[in-house]
């Protein structure tokens, strides 16, 4: 997710209230320090019957599709928990906003409804968390982002969730020396966004590719470069063996597409935002499932674990028609990891916001079954060092299935270690 994406299309502010909040951002009432009789200390956001929680997505922008399966993901959770009682006595509500990949709109989003949330499990596009950082941690909301840059470590209220940008990249790198025939001497290439993300990858992939004896071919692009021939023409001329990208699915349906109509038959990896199972239905399609390979910390939708065959379920059983992606798949664990840290802070009897960003960081194994457990312990590390290899595949949920189950390399911890 690139900086350069909120000059691409202006949004609209559209919002709306998820789990009956209703239409206002003050959802939840007025709060107070002790929020009811049960002697949990409250605090913005929460109130004697409601926990009010908040989402800048991106429904209008380039990654709308991401932004509306993760929002329907997060509803589906919040519906699921209110009908179970709620948590901690509470109904849990969360107040949307649009931003539409607009750091300004983010903003004054975040303005109007921070002083009625407690936390955010959704906020989407590293350019929008780092425009918010410095507000996000003065007032203390513990905040998801669906942007996995390494420059969001090392902040108490912040949790990058599964492994960063550079950490998919060195996986990557691994994958392709270890069974793609990658070897010293080789050039790959790296295509990828300015601004946090691609700069994040880069990083991790000329890393490995250092420590594996390979030469990185960096080809910079921006989120408006859609036909990516002519990188493609440098890349051959370079005589890469493989491609890295880190760049957004039309993008990578952009590379892989030409690339095979041009005869460069080489294994593409891309990790997590690289991807979208739509491709699936573009003429990009059989190029995609001959040479893409995607990582990730997240399992595919089509994993047979039995907590995400569940949600699958649920999902299509709730929103029929609705595509299941890694979107939802995210959004929903993301729901799951902030539904573990707020019973935790009302097990301490502290609903509070330093509270609950205090039971967060206790925790070092939380395993909510879609995937690895993650250790929110140490803000200044990834929650996991473990990583998924997936392959596209059009008749599989979420159009991908597995190639390598979860699994961690030891050159990941080395890379972050020599990073200090």
């Amino acid at each position: 997710m690139n900086r350069t994406a909120r000059t691409v299309l202006a949004a609209s502010c559209a919002a709306f209230v998820l789990a009956g909040a209703g239409c206002s951002t003050k959802s939840g009432g007025s709060s107070t320090d002790d929020a009811g009789t049960d002697g949990v200390k409250g605090g913005p956001g929460v109130t004697a019957d409601a926990i009010t929680l908040g989402a800048l997505t991106d429904l209008s922008g380039p990654y709308a599709t991401l932004g509306k399966s993760i929002v329907q993901a997060q509803q589906m959770w919040a519906d699921d928990v209110n009908a179970q009682g709620g948590i901690c006595g509470r109904k849990v509500a969360i107040t949307v906003k649009d931003h539409g990949y607009d750091v300004q709109k983010a903003v004054s989003a975040y303005t109007e409804i921070s002083p009625s949330i407690v936390a955010m499990p959704q906020v989407i596009g590293s350019p929008v968390v780092a425009g918010l950082l410095d507000d996000i941690q003065r007032d203390k909301v513990l905040t998801f982002p669906q942007a996995w840059a390494a420059s969001l470590l090392g902040k108490d209220a912040v949790q990058v969730l599964g492994t960063t940008y550079d950490i998919d990249m060195i996986s990557a790198v691994d994958f392709l020396t270890r069974t793609k025939g990658v070897k010293k001497g080789d050039k790959i290439g790296h295509v990828y966004f300015e601004g946090d993300y691609g700069s994040n990858a880069l990083e991790g992939s000329t890393w490995a590719a250092g420590k594996a004896g390979v030469t990185v071919v960096g080809q910079k692009i921006k989120a408006t470069d859609t036909d990516l021939s002519a990188q493609v023409t440098a890349l051959r001329k370079e005589g890469v063996k493989a491609v890295l990208i880190s760049a957004g699915p039309a993008q990578t349906a952009s590379l892989v597409g030409v690339a095979a109509s041009r005869g460069m038959q080489v294994p593409v990896v891309t990790s997590a935002p690289g991807f979208a199972p739509q491709l699936m239905e573009t003429p990009a399609e059989p190029a995609l499932t001959a040479m893409l390979h995607v990582v990730s910390a997240a399992p595919p939708v089509s994993s047979d674990l039995p907590a995400v065959k569940k949600m699958v379920a649920d999902y299509t059983k709730k929103y029929p028609g609705s595509p299941v992606d890694s979107g939802v798949l995210s959004g929903y664990n993301a729901a799951q990891l902030m539904a573990a840290d707020l019973k935790a802070a009302c097990a301490a009897k502290d609903l509070s916001r330093e509270g609950l960003v205090k039971a967060h960081r206790s925790q070092s194994a939380v395993d909510t079954g879609l995937g690895t457990p993650q250790n929110f312990s140490d803000v200044s590390r990834p929650a996991t060092y473990h990583t998924y290899i997936t392959k596209p595949d059009k008749k599989a949920a979420g159009g991908t299935v597995l190639v390598e189950d979860a699994h961690e390399l030891p050159a990941s911890k080395e890379y972050i270690e020599s990073r200090g």
